[in-house]
Formats: structure tokens, C-alpha cells, sequence
């Protein structure tokens, strides 16, 4: 197809797997990323790798090291490639962190969503898609959560960022008609996934006969979504920008759609799965019992999460449906052959 896209977060979990994605489709892929050192540089290296590997002798794939926060490094950027679609899904990530480092949410997820929204204005992006989170969803209890549902109580500092950059991106597809598509992550697992997400660590402290902290006293449950999904529903979006709801009633407006052209996802497996359910299939794939340490729930953590995904499924004709069972089994034979178990 050809079509010249830049991708942010080019060395993260959900960016690479879109990039390899975008590539076998025949697309001009511009990445960028940090390569901050929240978590080891190494394997984001590592995704990198594997994506150079596979665009080779294809003229395709062109990555550069820099900071959503330097909009001159991201203006000559765009001067150069002239990107036609934009996935935003750079961002500093976790929501535990957010209570350490707050600077480092203000900086990459306001600032830097700024930029980069403002570049693609800029520069008549016609598809921008950006990442959002089922945190914004915050302290809810109605499940599953819909879109249409009202999410203005955050219960940390980085789902408060994420619900930032959905006015951000409203406001800009309101005033300057920019084709704006959010799309709510619902947790993502799979191969080369972040090491500080529970699938990760739970893994980890298995196989070294490590204590796993449950927190909630285990009476939490998570709609995990396998990466793969993920990464497709991203594509598919890729090739629809939003669009404006032709019957938006203004005086009962629904936060998902827009009368300007700006559209609302959730983006999860629909199927929440309980934590210690999840640990189970661990130590069954790993063939090891986990050492278990319950305790109370943490500032910023939320209980549940369910996602709709109906909307998504109408959008695109697609809804994440990889089962949990063959998720964790994909998931924990790359994780013993990567780490060498």
C-alpha cells in the first residue's frame, strides 16, 4: 500500500508488534522512541532487532532515537518522511510509577502528546490513532465498561494523563477537523512484553522461586488481552480514520462519539479473568508453583476490569478473542526460551 506512517513508542511492547504488522503490509514506517531506561534498554533493542530483520533490503523501516518532548527534532521529522497516518503510542507507562515520578507523566504524556498532535495538525495527518487506557475508567464499579460511560475520576496520576490526552485530541479534531481515533488498552500480554506488568514479573519470580506479591488479597481481576489483538485492532483502525457521529445530539452528548471526527474505543479481550486464575495457567505453563504473598491494595490500583468491545467490533469488524489458556501458553514458552529457563 505504501502508505507513509509514523509510529511513537517504536521500541515498546504494542509499538513494535504494530510496526512488524504495518510492514508486512507493504507500508513506509517512520519509528521513534527514547529509549528511556524505565525498564532495560535491552529489549527494547532487542524489538528493534527483530524489526530490522525483517524489513531488511526493503527500504521500509527508518527509526529514530528522540523524545516526543523536542518538538524541533519531531518537526524535521516530519518535514522529511511527510507521514499520512500517525500512531501516538509513546508514553510513560504503569500507573505505580506515576505515584514516584510524577515529572516524568507531565513531561512524556502532556507535553509530549502535545507536540506531536500539534505537529500532526500541522502537517493535515489524515489518521491520527493515540493510545488510551481502561484506567481512565478509575474507580467505576458498572461493568463491563462501556465507552459511553463518564470517566472523570481517576484514581492515579497516569489515568488522569491519559484522560488529558482524550480532551487534547477531542479539542483538535473540534476545532481543526483532525481524524482522531483513541483506543482504550485493556491489559496487554504476550511475547516481548514490559517487564514491569504482572505477566512479566509473575513469570520471573515463578521460575527463580521468587515470592509474588497479590495484591487485593488476590480478589482482583484483569481483562488481559493477548498483544496480537492488540497490534491488529491498531492496523485496522490504521485503515479507517474516524469519523463524525451524523446524529449527535448535543444536548445529551455521548462521550464516544463526537460531532467532530473523533471516536472512542475500548480495546480488551471482553472475558476479565481473575489474577489467581492467571497465576494458575502460569504455573501449569511453567510447570512450577508460585510462592504467594497476599496483601492489601494499592494507591492507584483499580479491582476490576471488563471491556465492551462491541464498538470496536461494528468499527473495524474485529474484537480481540484469543483465549487466556492459549495467551499464557504462548506467553510462557517465549518467556523460558528468551530468558534461557
Amino acid at each position: 500500500m505504501n502508505r507513509n506512517i509514523l509510529v511513537t513508542g517504536a521500541a515498546g511492547f504494542i509499538g513494535a508488534s504494530v510496526i512488524k504488522k504495518l510492514i508486512l503490509n507493504g507500508d513506509n514506517v517512520l519509528g521513534i522512541d527514547n529509549l528511556n531506561s524505565y525498564y532495560q534498554v535491552s529489549l527494547k533493542k532487542y524489538r528493534l532487532k527483530e524489526i530490522n530483520e525483517l524489513s531488511k533490503n526493503k527500504n521500509c523501516w527508518h527509526f529514530y532515537k528522540a523524545s516526543l518532548e523536542n518538538y524541533e527534532v519531531l518537526e524535521e521529522l516530519f518535514n522529511k518522511h511527510k507521514p499520512k497516518v500517525v500512531i501516538n503510542l509513546a508514553a510513560q507507562a504503569g500507573v505505580r510509577y506515576s505515584l514516584i515520578d510524577p515529572k516524568s507523566y507531565i513531561q512524556s504524556n502532556l507535553v509530549g502528546f502535545g507536540n506531536i498532535i500539534e505537529l500532526s495538525k500541522k502537517f493535515c495527518i489524515e489518521n491520527f490513532i493515540y493510545a488510551s487506557s481502561s484506567s481512565v475508567y478509575g474507580g467505576n464499579a458498572k461493568l463491563p465498561f462501556e465507552e459511553n460511560d463518564p470517566v472523570n475520576h481517576p484514581v492515579s496520576l497516569y489515568a488522569a494523563t491519559k484522560k488529558s490526552n482524550e480532551l487534547i485530541a477531542h479539542s483538535y479534531s473540534h476545532i481543526y477537523r483532525l481524524p482522531s481515533t483513541c483506543l482504550r488498552f485493556f491489559t496487554v500480554y504476550g511475547p516481548f512484553g514490559r517487564p514491569d506488568m504482572a505477566p512479566m514479573i509473575f513469570a520471573k519470580s515463578i521460575l527463580n522461586s521468587e515470592p509474588i506479591n497479590i495484591y487485593n488479597f488476590g480478589k482482583m481481576s484483569r481483562d488481559f488481552t493477548y498483544i496480537e489483538d492488540i497490534s491488529e485492532g491498531i492496523f485496522r483502525c490504521s485503515l479507517k480514520p474516524a469519523i463524525e457521529n451524523p446524529i449527535f445530539n448535543r444536548k445529551d452528548p455521548d462521550p464516544s462519539t463526537s460531532n467532530a471526527p473523533h471516536m472512542v474505543f475500548n480495546i480488551g479481550n471482553n472475558k476479565p479473568v481473575e489474577l489467581l486464575y492467571f497465576i494458575q495457567l502460569l504455573e501449569n505453563c511453567l510447570e512450577k508453583k508460585a510462592i504467594k504473598i497476599f496483601k492489601p491494595i494499592q494507591p492507584g490500583d483499580v479491582e476490576k476490569t471488563f471491556a465492551d468491545t462491541k464498538r470496536l467490533e461494528k468499527w473495524i469488524n474485529f474484537s480481540p478473542s484469543t483465549p487466556i489458556e492459549e495467551g499464557v501458553k504462548i506467553f510462557s514458552k517465549w518467556y523460558k526460551n528468551f530468558y534461557n529457563y
